[in-house]
């Protein structure tokens, strides 16, 4: 069975929740008021606006969701180191209420993002390609600058017919304009999301998600998996489901939609009510425990 192709169980097709959704605010194709939008036209009924490094979408997808009947959970998509080897892991905020506070934090990073992305131009002038970083900053629309931004503004400029040509020619590992991304600690990651109320899932791990590993990551503070991704089988969400039991972990999901581009169909993986209750009793008890004055 391809990844992705497995169909939720009856209950969970009719919850239409999808967690893990992205607009304009990072790297997606719509702005978040046209996220809620298609939600509510693919009969979803609860969404996570989740963008990479930003929360700035967030409150524009929440007055549109109060106009369509969309709930819309604040979140947000981390990317972080797991160790000192620098492997990268990224980690889906749900339920953020603090956005402020949150936001200060993200403000930081994205001003070294925006420092990699003018290092980029740089290096991409350099060998003759013409793009500024202005035309860059126009693609990011406001949100955090990632390399998908670099390559719509090569396509922009005529440079390079898509995005799979802007990242084997000048963007991936290995090419002469790459340079790795800022990134936190999966440590910081989690203690961030926590101070703004939120809980950490690992996103779409599939099956780098072993037994050691995941015991080491929530040693570090990690609150759930993303159980249901496109990328995942029906054998690697089942094996993620059971880790989740084990480790006492929150399971989540969703369609990891970026617009009407691709293959990735908006509502694809939806995840039961059932586990979505089971976040917001995390949330809640974690707001009720005491504080230490210790």
């Amino acid at each position: 069975m391809r990844p992705g192709s497995h169909q939720p169980a009856a209950g969970a097709a009719l919850s239409k929740i999808d967690l893990h959704l992205h607009s304009t605010a990072s790297d997606g194709i719509l702005p978040p008021a046209k996220v809620v939008e298609a939600a509510k036209a693919a009969g979803l009924v609860i969404i996570a606006l989740t963008d990479h490094d930003t929360v700035t979408g967030v409150e524009e997808a929440e007055l549109a969701g109060t106009d369509l009947g969309v709930r819309v959970i604040r979140g947000v998509e981390l990317s972080a180191h797991e160790d000192v080897s620098g492997r990268e892991i990224h980690v889906l905020g749900l339920h953020v209420t603090r956005l402020e506070a949150l936001e200060r934090e993200l403000t930081a990073l994205r001003e070294k993002r925006t420092d990699r992305a003018r290092s980029i131009v740089d290096r991409l002038n350099h060998v003759g390609v013409t793009i500024t970083l202005a035309s860059v900053l126009d693609q990011a629309a406001g949100g955090a600058v990632g390399r998908p931004h670099i390559a719509r503004a090569l396509i922009a400029s005529g440079a390079v017919k898509d995005q799979r040509e802007a990242f084997d020619r000048y963007l991936g590992q290995g090419r002469p304009a790459f340079i790795p991304k800022a990134l936190f600690l999966i440590e910081d990651a989690t203690r961030i999301l926590h101070d703004a109320g939120g809980i950490a899932i690992w996103a779409h791990p599939s099956h780098t998600a072993t037994r050691e590993r995941v015991e080491r990551l929530v040693a570090r503070g990690l609150d759930g998996l993303e159980v249901r991704h496109p990328s995942h089988s029906a054998d690697v969400a089942a094996t993620l489901e059971a880790l989740c039991d084990f480790f006492h972990l929150v399971p989540s999901g969703g369609s990891d939609w970026h617009g009407p581009v691709g293959e990735r169909t908006l509502g694809g993986q939806v995840v039961p009510s059932e586990w979505l209750e089971r976040q917001e009793r995390l949330v809640a008890n974690r707001h009720l425990a005491p504080v230490s004055e210790s």
